[in-house]
């Protein structure tokens, strides 16, 4: 009863073996790069090795990926080589071990321009309904990638369950704008709002996926904080945002105030979480409501797991202006 973990030197892969072995379950992590948490040193696009290291496996947490922090400094071929090949090669070997559960790391990036309604319009109300319009390499390799996880449960009888995750990563904002206007708790604690998760409710999203994949046919899951807004609010939201949360947590301005922090003046889209609580039963920890909570009570926002991992970064090397350069 092995997982095998991919990206297990990554933030969210470092995560997963840190929770799996804690739990005494038999984990294998890999990564290109060496770890704590990394067994095996190698690429998922090497088919060999992704087949030495399928032995024996009966569940794949499959989370290396090439980010959209990287789409300014890698190359369109990357973003295929990783994030569709070794997708592939993963896909295929699992099917020929006898894999029982296969999990994918995927993202709301995906959504793409279906983020930003136009002018005058209400916030999206981003369910896994809403249709896929990626605009970048990073969002079409991820949507290709699930579309080829859809394949292997349709054709070949793979479990495979697809979790697009919401922002979790604990690096600074890439917006030079949003940085200058607000300190990077305040943006973080903001997006648990809308568009933000923590790396512990991640976690947990995706061993109930491997246990819900056995008995479930090919699924698509948004892992986002339980917003605390209805669909009522969305044409609201989009034009005076600090109003709408005042009506649901009016004790988050006693604490920003406390910190000099702001409450940004607008949200565009909302991501929903409806269906992986009900179906899932995913019952995440971490939303503004709990948050504001923890301000009160003078402890920390983020939960263990997240202080533990810490920050990962995304390159080898420190860039001009901002944590990564982008497009």
């Amino acid at each position: 009863m092995t997982v095998l973990v991919t990206g297990s030197s990554g933030h969210l892969g470092e995560a997963l073996v840190r929770t799996l072995q804690a739990q005494r379950r038999e984990t294998v992590g890999i990564d290109v790069l060496s770890g704590a948490f990394t067994h095996h040193v190698g690429s998922i696009t090497d088919r060999a090795f992704v087949r030495r290291c399928m032995r024996d496996v009966t569940t794949v947490l499959h989370t290396a990926t090439l980010h959209k922090p990287h789409v300014a400094t890698h190359s369109r071929q990357d973003f295929v080589d990783v994030n569709i090949t070794g997708t592939l090669n993963l896909l295929e070997e699992a099917a020929a071990a006898g894999v029982t559960a296969f999990v994918y790391t995927s993202t709301t990036s995906v959504f793409g321009d279906a983020l930003v309604p136009p002018p005058g319009a209400p916030a999206a109300w981003i369910t896994e309904d809403v249709a896929a319009v990626p605009k970048n390499i990073y969002g079409v390799t991820k949507a290709a990638a699930e579309d080829l996880c859809q394949l292997f449960a349709r054709n070949h009888s793979l479990r495979a369950i697809v979790l697009r995750t919401s922002r979790f990563f604990p690096e600074e904002d890439d917006n030079h704008t949003v940085r200058e206007a607000y300190t990077d708790a305040n943006i973080k604690i903001n997006e648990f709002l809308y568009r933000r998760v923590d790396i512990e409710d991640v976690v947990s999203a995706h061993l109930l996926a491997a246990q819900h994949a056995t008995a479930a046919g090919f699924v698509k899951y948004i892992i986002s904080a339980t917003t605390p807004f209805s669909r009522h609010d969305a044409a609201e939201l989009r034009n005076d945002a600090p109003d709408v949360v005042r009506r649901y947590v009016p004790d988050f301005e006693v604490e920003f105030a406390r910190r000099g922090w702001t409450m940004i003046p607008g949200i565009d889209r909302v991501y929903v979480n409806d269906r992986a609580r009900t179906e899932l039963g995913w019952q995440p920890r971490h939303n503004f409501r709990a948050l504001i909570a923890r301000l009160r009570a003078g402890e920390d926002i983020r939960s263990p797991l997240a202080r533990e991992v810490g920050s990962k970064g995304y390159h080898d090397r420190v860039f001009h202006d901002g944590p990564y350069p982008v497009e």
